[in-house]
């Protein structure tokens, strides 16, 4: 029953390949935006996860350390 639905859809081909091209200009975007961030940018964010809160906890702060 599918299959004769699509079937009677005009197109459906150009959906496939319009999601494609989607898929791939978004991925190759990304890796353009990636490449071209500043080094000094890259070295501050990976050590983000690494850094120690300096800000004190507040009352009622419900942190599990």
């Amino acid at each position: 029953m599918i299959k004769n639905v699509l079937s009677d859809l005009g197109g459906v081909g150009l959906y496939g390949v319009i999601s494609i091209c989607i898929f791939f200009a978004f991925f190759t975007g990304a890796l353009i935006w990636t490449f071209a961030q500043r080094k000094s940018l890259m070295n501050t964010m990976e050590l983000l996860p690494l850094a120690d809160d300096e800000t004190p906890a507040q009352e009622g702060d419900s942190r599990h350390e």
